[in-house]
């Protein structure tokens, strides 16, 4: 058990707790941890029943100004993209993000409070062609949306591209500091950061193939409510390919095989909503293998998270399985 890790989930629930005041929450209230990723998620229940969801961010992953930006895309695809996504809450100051700090924790942590969202996660075990038909159609929804709206020129998130995905000190760290990356599997996966990044830069960043996305779009991420799908978690939104997208929908499952059968299920969805280009189409497979890399660098980065914890024995090699397939296709 990593002590360190535990004391600070540890203080992390306290602040969570000691927090709610900040909100108009009833007396009683209690936030209970669900998830630790990039930040710790709580669970708040009230006395009668009600039910909202904290954030409290990760340090130094996002500024105030990155999280307003968040939310005001949320906002604006929830009023005008005919996206259902969760709104803030603001505080009793009026405000949608609060600070607050504890004894042990080094620096205040911005938190903000979300609308607790109905629905249903998708059976991950039970026919994902539905669900995966689904997510394309919100995909194209977000997207279309991404296309028209019109950020501000102070806009600040994340970048989804190969040059911040693959510097080693930008968002999550060096592929070749995750779990199993040996000197066999290092020549590999080089090999394939070569490569992406030449077809990457034919592919080009305009405005039709590159622009604010999810960037997390998993099944996790999706909420059916009376068979209407709801968009939850845009923490990792941010600039990147529109089909990165799609990419982000089959993490950690990239070498399931049924992944071919899916991409049909989640294209015609999409196209349903807004076409692709064949060009489009051809390239889905570097955008899987630059998400692979991007995920191999976050499990190094995050290795006191379960998920981590679970992926680290087999993930660099299966990483390596795939870009040796990927390699005998699109290496020149």
């Amino acid at each position: 058990m990593n002590v360190a890790y535990e004391q600070t989930l540890e203080r992390l629930c306290k602040l969570a707790n000691d927090s709610l005041r900040l909100w108009d929450l009833q007396e009683g209230a209690k936030a209970r941890l669900i998830n630790v990723s990039e930040n710790a998620t709580y669970l708040v229940e009230e006395p009668s029943g009600g039910k909202s969801v904290l954030r409290v961010h990760r340090e130094g992953y996002h500024s105030r100004k990155a999280i307003e930006c968040e939310l005001a895309w949320t906002r604006a695809l929830r009023q005008e993209g005919g996206v259902f996504a969760p709104l803030p809450i603001a505080g009793r100051n009026g405000e949608e993000i609060q600070s607050g700090s504890v004894s042990g924790l080094a620096r205040p942590r911005h938190m903000v409070l979300f609308e607790f969202v109905e629905g249903v996660e998708p059976d991950e075990s039970q026919d994902l062609r539905g669900p995966f038909k689904q997510l394309g159609e919100i995909c194209a929804r977000t997207h279309l949306h991404s296309i028209s709206w019109k950020r501000g020129k102070e806009f600040e998130r994340l970048v989804w591209d190969e040059e911040h995905i693959f510097h080693p000190h930008i968002i999550w760290g060096d592929w070749r500091e995750a779990p199993g990356v040996g000197a066999r599997e290092r020549e590999i996966l080089e090999r394939q950061e070569k490569t992406l990044r030449r077809r990457l830069a034919v592919y080009g960043k305009n405005a039709d193939v590159f622009g604010l996305i999810h960037a997390d779009m998993r099944l996790a991420n999706l909420l059916i409510y009376d068979n209407v799908p709801r968009l939850i978690d845009f923490d990792d939104c941010g600039l990147g390919w529109y089909l990165y997208d799609f990419a982000a929908g089959i993490s950690f499952i990239e070498d399931h095989p049924d992944i071919p059968e899916l991409f049909s299920c989640w294209l015609e969805g999409y196209e349903d909503v807004r076409p692709l280009r064949v060009a489009d189409k051809d390239e889905v497979e570097s955008f899987i293998m630059l998400r692979r890399m991007a995920l191999l660098a976050w499990i190094g980065s995050h290795k006191e998270t379960d998920l981590a914890k679970g992926m680290a024995p087999h993930f660099a090699r299966v990483s390596t399985e795939l870009a040796e397939s990927y390699l005998s296709r699109f290496e020149s």
